[in-house]
């Protein structure tokens, strides 16, 4: 949640302003929340199977083989008879199942799912495999109709995910993940069928393989992404043991790469949506893994050591703990404490690093330095006492939210107590509020009033320095040209201001 502390005026808004300020911010933060959850990443995914590796290798062929309808039968009843050839025709099948179009021939095809069904489920190993690697690339088709054929397999793909085949576990996985993103029937039919206690029984199967956990991560984010999935998944997800395993997968080697991590993060984030049960998921941990894990990818981003890809992880990581602190009980809960404000230098690292290449990851850093320092003094001295105020003053000119939300955590800091307000000041925040005052964001302009507001409060010499950096002029201009709630804040800051003493 992005809190700012209302700002008590000596000369008071009215009081249907103040309240209909209040609502206009409520609903804002609540869209902004609801933004973050709605903006899903449900994709599919399609391995590479070893075969097509080898055909890669020697050379360029076509994408897919082409076949008629009368084929594509003919190819069904060589399968349906058996004989040697049963594995060929297998791959042939799946390479012509590349094409969408004949995806939708075969399963209208009469038993045709039914043969795949008996083949998967049979005991040819290699018949299996290949049937396996026929549904993979049947759910990731764009046509729902085609996911929904494939629920016949589905408590034999959840059944072999107890197997000890790593890569067979892998594909069925995959092939899971696909389907869950179908539509609501899908999913329900897996929640009754067991894919929860699956998934958690196949990642302790498993344990330190981090293709298998990937896998498993990435099925349970698809999951994880339902509307309905704060009543109906993530109590499931929280009970089951898996969130151990997901965390764990955050501080898997980056030497055989960081997939894994960042599956886990993505499936943490999704939890961490629910303010339902959101508090078990601190309690088990997550909050004081996501802070260290973070901290540890501050230092490398800060001595140019970070791999390709790592603002990848960084992001979801951002996101879970932003939500986890945007409840008020979530310090005590986790026992949270930060007497070497090593997260907060972390988060300036990524707000100034990723500025250019990615401004939205920059802001979600700085959204959770407001998180921090919304409910707590502590989080407010040590944004002070680490020397970070320089920096913050330094993102004040960029726009795309960075400006706001560096203004929401310096407001945050100058509500708590009047010494830290001339601690901004020295640190030079008046300089740099009298530029964000001329911008054309009328949220920025909004943000900066209410600063200006406490710290000219806060001491006289504080007002007469604004003077002084003809501040008031600007303030002045406000009360001909602008709107309603802007004249009102500009208007209750030249009252605090010191009068010129004229010469009788």
């Amino acid at each position: 949640m992005w809190r700012l502390k209302t700002v008590q005026h000596k000369a008071r808004l009215q009081n249907s302003g103040v309240e209909e300020f209040k609502l206009k911010r409520r609903e804002q933060e609540k869209a902004l929340r609801q933004a973050r959850r709605d903006r899903q990443l449900v994709s599919k995914r399609l391995l590479l199977h070893e075969d097509e590796d080898e055909c890669e290798e020697e050379g360029p062929m076509d994408t897919h083989t082409t076949l008629t309808g009368d084929q594509m039968v003919e190819l069904l009843r060589g399968l349906q008879g058996g004989g040697e050839k049963k594995a060929s025709q297998f791959r042939e099948l799946r390479r012509a199942l590349k094409d969408t179009n004949l995806q939708l021939i075969f399963i209208r095809l009469e038993n045709s799912m039914r043969v795949v069904v008996g083949l998967l489920s049979g005991l040819d190993a290699q018949c299996r495999v290949e049937a396996g690697k026929c549904l993979h690339t049947l759910s990731h088709s764009p046509y729902t109709e085609v996911g929904m054929a494939c629920l016949l397999t589905t408590p034999y793909l959840l059944t072999y995910l107890s197997g000890q085949s790593a890569k067979f576990t892998e594909l069925c996985l995959y092939t899971l993940g696909n389907l869950c993103p179908e539509n609501e029937v899908i999913r329900d039919k897996l929640l009754a069928q067991g894919i929860i206690p699956a998934l958690a029984q196949c990642v302790q199967n498993h344990s330190g393989t981090l293709a298998v956990l990937e896998a498993v991560a990435f099925t349970l984010s698809q999951l994880l992404q339902a509307k309905d999935a704060e009543q109906k998944i993530v109590p499931l997800v929280l009970t089951s043991g898996l969130t151990s395993y997901l965390m764990a997968g955050l501080n898997s080697d980056p030497e055989y790469g960081i997939g894994a991590a960042i599956e886990c993060a993505w499936c943490l984030h999704y939890l961490s949506c629910s303010e339902t049960h959101s508090s078990m998921l601190v309690n088990q941990g997550a909050l004081l893994q996501c802070s260290s894990l973070l901290v540890t990818l501050g230092r490398a981003v800060a001595h140019g050591e970070s791999m390709e890809g790592l603002e990848l992880l960084i992001w979801p990581l951002l996101r879970c703990l932003g939500n986890l602190l945007a409840r008020g009980d979530a310090y005590e809960e986790a026992g949270v404490r930060v007497s070497d404000c090593r997260l907060l230098s972390a988060l300036c690292v990524f707000a100034q690093s990723f500025l250019h290449t990615h401004p939205a990851l920059a802001r979600e850093g700085l959204w959770v330095l407001n998180n921090l320092t919304a409910d707590s003094a502590v989080w407010c001295s040590a944004v002070l006492c680490s020397g970070l105020v320089p920096v913050l003053i330094q993102l004040m000119p960029f726009s795309q939210g960075i400006n706001s939300m560096v203004l929401r955590t310096l407001g945050n800091v100058a509500h708590k107590r009047t010494a830290f307000c001339l601690q901004l000041v020295q640190a030079g925040l008046l300089p740099a509020l009298c530029a964000t005052l001329k911008m054309a964001e009328a949220e920025v302009v909004t943000l900066t009033l209410e600063v200006l507001h406490m710290l000219v409060a806060s001491s006289p010499r504080v007002a007469e320095e604004f003077i002084q950096l003809k501040g008031v002029s600007v303030l002045e201009m406000m009360l001909f040209n602008s709107e309603e709630s802007l004249r009102l804040r500009a208007a209750c800051i030249i009252d605090q201001l010191p009068q010129p003493v004229v010469d009788g």
